[in-house]
């Protein structure tokens, strides 16, 4: 296997200004989620100590976030680091942009990035070192993990209605569908994806307009498409990866809703504990203020998981 890196995203509204900054541009009240710019369980932190004890083989870890955003306890001058702010890689008259779309389809213009590489959110972990040998097929090509769920057609969502996610779904669909056929084409897992810095030069040149509406839209919105997925999908239908089994898939996704009712989420913990999958995400679903108890259970579990510090990380700090 070539050498392949991580790269990560990553935001905390914590940092000084950030949420100031955000207010100046929100018009919709779904942009205003906290579940999507908080990281009040450090998730990021336990994420990259499972990278450090269960893929060691990986060359770099790219860390992408807005300036000057850089996690207290993480070493910047680490040679397996490389921190990226989006200005590195974004145009400025498109900056700041709080649309992970428009990030995500910037990732293969990182410097000195592998030609694949492993795209980690910041709320996922590694569970296990088959992880990577999961991420290929037998023929050296990246799987793409696809859940059963299909995609619903454009023609049958309401633009006023639906969410942006499944808008951006069905514009990918149906660009897909105008060059390679009707689907049905399926949404992707949640958890970590191989891409490929040629698919994506090729989905960003051959679907020109889609990724300029995507990466102009500050916020995500119903013109934009979803790059982790239609690079994907793009993958597959040129042959540059194939879809992997379910069976597989399945055992590469483990999935925990944070929520804050504890009880539900402590009976979600066990669940995929014992299910024992080759990745965990761990999604924020707490509203608008997340309780301490449900907070000190989740993050005993990280600590529990994953106790040991990365070698990225600054010694003493919290």
């Amino acid at each position: 296997m070539d050498q392949i890196d991580i790269v990560y995203t990553w935001v905390d509204d914590s940092f000084p200004g950030y949420l100031e900054q955000l207010n100046q541009y929100v018009t919709d009240k779904r942009d205003h989620n906290p579940n999507r710019t908080r990281d009040n369980l450090d998730i990021i932190r336990y994420s990259m100590r499972s990278v450090a004890r269960h893929l060691p083989q990986v060359r770099k870890i790219h860390f992408v976030s807005c300036r000057p955003q850089v996690p207290g306890w993480l070493d910047a001058e680490h040679p397996r680091i490389n921190v990226v702010h989006h200005d590195a890689i974004i145009a400025a008259d498109i900056l700041p942009t709080f649309n992970s779309f428009s990030i995500v389809s910037h990732l293969h213009l990182i410097p000195d990035v592998a030609p694949r590489f492993v795209y980690i959110e910041d709320d996922m972990l590694v569970m296990s070192p088959r992880l990577m040998q999961a991420m290929f097929a037998p023929d050296g090509r990246p799987h793409v993990h696809l859940k059963p769920m299909r995609v619903v057609p454009l023609a049958k969502l309401n633009p006023a209605t639906s969410s942006p996610w499944n808008l951006a779904l069905a514009n990918g669909d149906a660009a897909l569908a105008d060059r390679f056929g009707p689907g049905p084409r399926r949404h992707v897992i949640h958890g970590p994806q191989v891409m490929d810095v040629a698919v994506s030069e090729a989905m960003c040149r051959d679907y020109a307009g889609l990724i300029g509406a995507t990466r102009a839209s500050r916020f995500r919105g119903g013109d934009n498409v979803p790059p982790e997925w239609l690079s994907r999908h793009l993958a597959i239908e040129t042959g540059a990866a194939v879809a992997a089994d379910w069976n597989l898939s399945k055992r590469v996704q483990g999935y925990v809703s944070i929520e804050n009712f504890a009880l539900w989420t402590w009976w979600q913990l066990q669940r995929v504990k014992s299910r024992r999958p080759l990745s965990i995400t761990l999604n924020d679903s707490f509203d608008d203020a997340p309780k301490p108890r449900v907070e000190a259970m989740v993050k005993a579990q990280l600590n529990r998981w994953f106790p040991d510090p990365a070698p990225w990380e600054k010694l003493g700090a919290d």
